[in-house]
């Protein structure tokens, strides 16, 4: 079974989208992802800063590795590390009942605790990269299949965003004080 071009076009679009801004906004807040960072409680004190400093870049050499054929396969296999690592974390603190950890998915101002959904995010966004590895077929592509890819990568972005969202407002609903 071979992947088509434009579904495969379609996720790489749309999962280099997911991957620099996620490293765009741990670079441009540096000092508050690494706080998140370190709060996990994983790594060695010694190692935490320089595995901090290298998630951005990682995240930024995934979405700019999977353009590329020759790059494709690296960047996938590195991005689906990336994301099952994150889930792992998540995990890990979560059976520690740390609910309230914040995940450091978002920006500098948002410090949304993690939660089991974020696993499964990350666990199904790892699957995705898996099929970018899939052969692809050779066909040609048309003008239609640019507006395709173009339109179908806007829209999951939309979508992505608006499930993240939904994830928020059911986590903060559970925390509001029973109304009865």
């Amino acid at each position: 079974m071979t992947l088509d071009p434009v579904a495969g076009l379609l996720l790489v679009a749309s999962l280099m989208i997911l991957f620099a801004s996620a490293a765009l906004h741990k670079l441009r807040h540096f000092e508050q992802f690494e706080t998140v960072f370190k709060a996990y409680d994983l790594l060695p004190r010694p190692t935490r800063r320089y595995a901090a400093r290298a998630v951005p870049w990682l995240e930024l050499g995934v979405a700019l590795g999977l353009p590329a054929r020759s790059s494709r396969p690296f960047a996938a296999v590195g991005g689906i590390v990336l994301l099952l690592a994150y889930a792992l974390a998540m995990t890990i603190n979560l059976r520690r009942g740390r609910y309230g950890l914040a995940c450091g998915c978002g920006g500098a101002d948002e410090e949304r605790p993690i939660a089991a959904w974020m696993v499964w995010r990350n666990a199904l966004l790892a699957l995705f990269l898996g099929a970018v590895l899939w052969p692809w077929s050779t066909r040609a592509l048309s003008l239609v299949d640019g507006l395709t890819i173009a339109c179908g990568a806007g829209a999951i972005v939309l979508v992505y965003l608006s499930l993240d969202e939904l994830g928020r407002v059911v986590s903060r609903a559970r925390n509001l004080p029973d109304s009865r």
